[in-house]
């Protein structure tokens, strides 16, 4: 695995990830995704909606807004306990964690620390052009209340039974005290998150079934097994909706960090809404007939960790043999063909002018069924290198025997194999090495 100095020049060289406000010398814990990695970021989010959503029969969607009425955090609990402790040194100024530290001393200078006390983690911010009480509320720091809030919607027009899901792909804030670790820990997250509502009772059995539905997920496109795990909370860890909650982490490069957090949030929150509204939010069971109020079992993960963790997976270094038979040293991205930004390129052999219509004919073909590039700049060993390092998965080499033939060579990322396929046959051909 590549240490967080190498993904992060990769990040910049290449286009994935840039710091946010550079010119102006950087904005602290706050990136921009560059033309790949705009690509790469909406792909985990497609994945996971088609894994979770469209290819499931008990799951909806939802897009709530980020701005919500201020009794929406009072009522959840966020307005008056969603905090973490904060020192600060009385030397250098410098901020921290108290829970996260494990020294009296500032571990920057040495100096000596404040008492801790509470911070709270949301984002202010005012509606209208007054700044008052009145009009003040939050920037969101979850997705999930936007669906609790919307819970009777979602049933009443969908008519879904128990047990069902509403899953929701977002933006979140939170003012960490701590941030860093590149795009692993920022102020300014997006999350893909599902609020399963399930019968009290069968809560514990779904928990476990959504822990391994999710470590799968991670699995299924490329994730080492042996590069995650779970982690169970301990009593005095567990959230104040929380009756269970398991980490899914992975082991980045300074140690093992959670990428998913899976609760049990038992019927807290429907509870908190129906008494802060007054609106009833329980489930008639028209089998039982009875009202109650469902348990919710909460998978949420960070899009950002989990592409850091797609990359940092994806990223090797190999030595490959040369013509003159000696070795070069080969990075490449071996991500998942569904994850990749770029799933072909097409590479006109030189810029002829015998070659150059072949080629964007083969390139408008390609391009109207996958995300491709076209590229004749430089050595065809030189593009190899280029397509390589930004994960494409398959490269289309356009020859002068191509004008004969009418056929290309497909060049394999991983493997390096290349094969000779007909131009009626491309599409297909295509489809069968990037869908399998």
């Amino acid at each position: 695995m590549p240490d967080m100095e190498t993904i992060v020049s990769l990040a910049k060289r290449r286009g994935f990830i840039f710091q946010s406000s550079e010119i102006y010398g950087g904005l602290a814990s706050t990136w921009d995704y560059g033309p790949l990695g705009v690509e790469l970021k909406r792909n985990v989010k497609e994945a996971w909606w088609r894994t979770f959503v469209h290819q499931r029969d008990d799951m909806v969607g939802l897009d709530a807004s980020i701005l919500m009425a201020r009794q929406v955090w009072a009522a959840s609990g966020h307005e008056a306990g969603f905090s973490d402790p904060l020192v600060e040194c009385k030397s250098c100024h410098h901020r921290f964690r108290a829970d996260q530290i494990d020294t009296k001393a500032c571990p920057d200078c040495g100096g000596e620390l404040t008492q801790p006390r509470q911070f709270n983690l949301m984002f202010k911010t005012f509606l209208g052009p007054i700044e008052n009480a009145t009009a003040q509320t939050y920037l969101r720091p979850e997705t999930a209340q936007g669906i609790f809030v919307n819970f009777n919607n979602v049933l009443t027009t969908t008519r879904r039974k128990l047990p069902f899901g509403v899953a929701q792909i977002g933006k979140a804030f939170r003012n960490e005290i701590t941030v860093g670790n590149f795009i692993f820990r920022t102020r300014e997250f997006e999350q893909m998150e599902i609020e399963f509502f399930v019968k009290p009772g069968t809560d514990d059995e779904w928990h476990r079934r959504w822990i391994q539905d999710c470590m799968a997920w991670y699995t299924g496109l490329g994730i080492a097994p042996d590069h995650l795990h779970v982690r169970q909370h301990e009593a005095h860890e567990l959230s104040h909706y929380s009756k269970a909650t398991a980490d899914i982490e992975y082991a980045f490069p300074w140690g093992w960090g959670e990428i998913q957090g899976i609760a049990n949030r038992t019927d807290f929150d429907l509870k908190a809404h129906t008494k802060a509204s007054g609106k009833d939010l329980t489930y008639f069971d028209e089998e039982a007939k009875e009202h109650f109020t469902p348990y919710v079992i909460e998978p949420s993960a960070g899009v950002d960790r989990a592409l850091l963790a797609f990359l940092l997976d994806a990223y090797h270094e190999e030595d490959v043999p040369t013509a003159d038979g000696k070795s070069e040293r080969r990075v490449v991205l071996k991500l998942h063909p569904a994850l990749a930004p770029v799933k072909v390129a097409v590479l006109p052999l030189s810029r002829n002018e015998r070659l150059g219509p072949k080629a964007r004919e083969v390139y408008n073909l390609v391009r109207s069924n996958f995300v491709c590039q076209y590229d004749d700049a430089q050595s065809i060993g030189r593009r190899y290198r280029r397509q390589d390092e930004i994960g494409t998965p398959l490269c289309i080499t356009v020859d002068f025997q191509t004008i004969d033939d009418n056929a290309v060579t497909i060049r394999d990322r991983d493997t390096m194999r290349q094969e000779r396929i007909a131009i009626p046959m491309l599409a297909l051909a295509l489809h069968q090495r990037l869908d399998s």
